[in-house]
């Protein structure tokens, strides 16, 4: 799996051009890549990063590459993120590092995005890993039974939904942004765009982990190679 993400994260770096604004993406495929990014800055390749989370923040800084304030730019060239799944059609589940909004923020206003993964990602269809959504801790238990009744009605084989909870035990998980996690256990998503549209008109959803019509570039690592998907929007 090491060597998958490993190829993955390096077969995305020929999408990086000298002078870019990059969107940088959490996860542990991510993290790589911002390893191997550092290495090319230490070379001379001028960038700057704009990080998605606390955490991409530091590794971002501690391998060297220069960051920009998201509120101070006005332009994003290219973001590279990771998946947890994603299906034929590009449409991707994210969120299990609890950054969706803010990744989803970066996606939207970059001009191309490139999603690295392991081959395990690939899916024929999404909902086996539990969809994130992010919404605010008032009301929640409100907010809970909406997006169970949108699930199903959307066509979701499944809707039990668990509030997400910290490694340690201690409480709830709290997002960057101060929200809580819902982690629905979909089994299958059959009409991503559906459930997406209908989760995002629940008011108390801040952001859920479906990313429809975002992703550009996928590019799957295996073992011994990578293997570059695009997606012609034409």
């Amino acid at each position: 799996m090491s060597n998958a993400k490993e190829n993955a994260a390096l077969a995305a770096l020929d999408f990086v051009e000298d002078g870019m604004m990059l969107g940088l993406g959490s996860g542990s495929t991510a993290e790589i890549f911002l390893e191997h990014l550092g290495e090319r800055v230490a070379g001379g390749l001028r960038v700057q990063g704009v990080p998605t989370s606390a955490r991409t923040a530091q590794v971002a800084t501690e391998n060297g590459i220069p960051l920009a304030d998201a509120n101070k730019i006005e332009r994003i060239h290219l973001t590279i993120d990771g998946a947890d799944e994603v299906n034929p059609e590009f449409c991707l589940i994210k969120g299990g590092g609890a950054c969706l909004l803010r990744e989803k923020i970066i996606a939207h206003a970059s001009e191309r995005m490139v999603v690295i993964a392991d081959d395990r990602k690939m899916v024929d269809v999404l909902g086996a890993f539990p969809l994130p959504i992010e919404v605010d801790p008032f009301g929640m238990a409100l907010t809970a039974e909406k997006i169970y009744q949108a699930l199903i009605k959307s066509g979701c084989e499944a809707g039990q939904t668990v509030l997400r909870q910290k490694k340690d035990g201690s409480g709830p998980l709290v997002t960057d942004g101060g929200h809580y996690i819902l982690d629905s256990r979909c089994r299958k998503i059959p009409k991503p765009a559906d459930t997406a549209d209908l989760l995002s008109r629940i008011p108390g959803v801040m952001e859920h982990g479906l990313f429809i019509d975002l992703a550009d570039v996928i590019v799957i690592g295996e073992t011994d190679h990578a293997k570059v998907m695009e997606l012609s929007r034409e």
